[in-house]
């Protein structure tokens, strides 16, 4: 077993603070040793200095992307917080059916994970706007740090186990079984879902447009206050006004430090 001094703990967190928002706080060491050990030993390392060197030094970008799959916990579920999709469909969706003479509903999950969030609001907003649909355009953008969970997103394949939370119409109109174990979404929702890489601690946020909707939810746990104020300041003004942001009901805004309004637990407005 490797093990890892405060001095290289210090070390590693404090890169993975600065770059990507994450903060490890000192009980976490025998996580990042238990999740980092194959890591280490695959590659030769005697140390997590040498591991350190290794992460820094690399230009492809592989020894990082690793780094980051196994530290984050990618562990989510459909349906999951499953009042928030319930006020999307009853309040959201129908506010901007009525106000948005543009029909261009942009929405945003940032911090996707596997994919299961998207999805679902592909197969809601698909639902809700039926025949309307063709004459809408509510691509939903998908973005996290990990390609391991991106590629598995993209790919729209789930277990059976997963999908029972699914309502039976949803299965019917938006799934295909491929065996007795798994089974996929249709071309026409994976299409609704654009995915791609993003890291929220990035200096400029390149969006063209303002959103309608950001879904950020249970990112927030792995931030520092001072982190996550500084993200939700980005999050207001990335909103249009009246837009709408969804965090996870283990997380709060600080309504002193932030412009929102609280509408219920986890959903604020930008008014």
């Amino acid at each position: 077993m490797i093990t890892i001094t405060d001095k290289e703990f210090n070390q590693l967190s404090a890169y993975i603070k600065a770059n990507y928002g994450i903060y490890l706080k000192q009980e976490k060491q025998t996580l990042v040793i238990g999740r980092l050990q194959n890591v280490l030993v695959q590659n030769g390392f005697q140390n997590f200095s040498q591991y350190y060197e290794y992460v820094i030094s690399d230009k492809t970008g592989i020894a990082v992307s690793t780094l980051l799959d196994k530290i984050t916990t990618n562990h989510t579920f459909f349906m999951r917080e499953a009042d928030h999709f319930s006020y999307f469909k009853d309040i959201v969706l129908p506010f901007y059916s009525n106000n948005l003479l543009e029909r261009d509903l942009r929405i945003w999950c940032a911090g996707c994970s596997s994919g299961e969030e998207p999805y679902t609001l592909a197969m809601i907003i698909d639902e809700y706007f039926g025949k309307e649909k063709s004459l809408w355009d509510t691509k939903v953008l998908a973005t996290d740090i990990s390609n391991k969970v991106l590629d598995e997103a993209q790919k729209g394949v789930y277990s059976n186990k997963e999908m029972e939370t699914l309502p039976a119409k949803w299965k019917l109109n938006y799934i295909n079984k491929l065996d007795n174990e798994f089974s996929e979404f249709t071309d026409m929702i994976r299409k609704e879902v654009i995915y791609r890489k993003f890291n929220l601690m990035e200096s400029v946020f390149p969006f063209k447009k303002k959103f309608h909707v950001i879904f950020c939810r249970n990112v927030m746990i792995y931030f520092d206050e001072k982190t996550k104020n500084n993200l939700v300041r980005k999050f207001y003004d990335l909103l249009e006004p009246g837009g709408f942001l969804f965090i996870g009901h283990s997380e709060s805004l600080n309504r002193e430090e932030t412009k929102f309004k609280y509408i219920m637990p986890a959903v604020y407005r930008k008014i």
